[in-house]
């Protein structure tokens, strides 16, 4: 076989570290020490066959360009995400079953949060888009730090060491056109609840009615305020359209950067590759839970400033 023809082997992966561990562990193979040691360990070396996340996804297929990367993660994620909770639920029942009441226990979590924020006339209308908003961007992320993800693929020898430089399945919320596209829905769906459940007259109201008290504000004072909270109603429009491009680059910022900061940790320094990138791969499941939370809770809250005004008054 030629040096050519071995650049464009696929590369699935290869950790003399993992090996030996899981060979170490063959007296209790259920250890859940064992299985987290050997799950960070294999993640750490497969960082390692990678030649770093490229800032843009890459297409898979010759023949059909469109199809990137980044896409590939995203409808495995959703096909698991679609299997995983059928499986889990099965046929919803009066008595729930286990499975039954981990996801009952999730959905009713997510609600306290967010039903306080939306308000209970839009709550039900909007919480299909809320909790799958937080449940897609959140296995998204963590999808980024399973073994794997970025580094099976094509590529090149480099010394006795294949690296990986077009990866089959790329980290989805590392693709700025993914987390465009999140926010973008988001963003359209926010429009309509505002427009079904609030109504053209408060919009106009909430973003250039004078919120002061006429009875308490003298009324030159008041005409005042009336000019500016006009003024002011300009500028949030403006903050509007710019929502789905802070929203996304809020998102790929971190998604993106904690991916390359743990392969900068992996060639840091190489006799440490095996243990130095750990502590921030932990780091990277916070980071991807909050910023899980914190796409959702802000499209939560932009739903909310208008829809929840009434409830708010009563």
């Amino acid at each position: 076989m030629t040096q050519q023809m071995k650049a464009n082997k696929l590369f699935l992966g290869n950790c003399r570290l993992t090996r030996l561990i899981i060979i170490s562990m063959k007296c209790d193979p259920l250890n859940p020490l064992a299985i987290v040691i050997v799950f960070l360990s294999s993640t750490v070396c497969l960082y390692g066959g990678s030649d770093g996340l490229h800032l843009s996804a890459e297409p898979v297929f010759e023949d059909f360009p469109f199809v990137t990367n980044s896409m590939i993660t995203s409808w495995i994620i959703s096909a698991f995400i679609i299997v995983f909770i059928r499986l889990l639920v099965g046929v919803p029942q009066i008595v729930p079953t286990k499975g039954q009441l981990i996801i009952e226990s999730v959905v009713d979590g997510i609600r306290n949060i967010i039903e306080p924020i939306v308000g209970k006339k839009v709550f039900f209308p909007s919480f299909w888009l809320l909790i799958g908003l937080f449940i897609f961007i959140i296995i998204q992320n963590w999808s980024g730090l399973l073994p794997g993800v970025g580094t099976i693929g094509y590529g090149h020898m480099n010394g006795d060491q294949f690296v990986v430089s077009k990866a089959l399945i790329r980290p989805g919320n590392a693709d700025i056109n993914m987390t465009f596209g999140l926010a973008l829905v988001a963003n359209v769906s926010w429009l309509y609840f505002i427009l079904k459940y609030a109504g053209p007259k408060l919009i106009i109201k909430d973003l250039f009615g004078n919120k002061a008290d006429k009875k308490e504000v003298h009324i030159i004072m008041f005409g005042i305020l009336s000019v500016i909270f006009v003024l002011v109603g300009f500028i949030e429009i403006l903050s509007i359209v710019f929502r789905p491009i802070s929203l996304s680059f809020r998102l790929f910022g971190n998604v993106f950067g904690g991916e390359s900061l743990l392969h900068s940790m992996f060639n840091l320094v190489p006799q440490l590759s095996w243990i130095l990138p750990v502590p921030f791969y932990f780091m990277e499941v916070l980071i991807g839970l909050v910023q899980a939370l914190v796409f959702t809770l802000l499209v939560a809250v932009y739903i909310g400033l208008i829809c929840n005004h009434e409830e708010e008054d009563h």
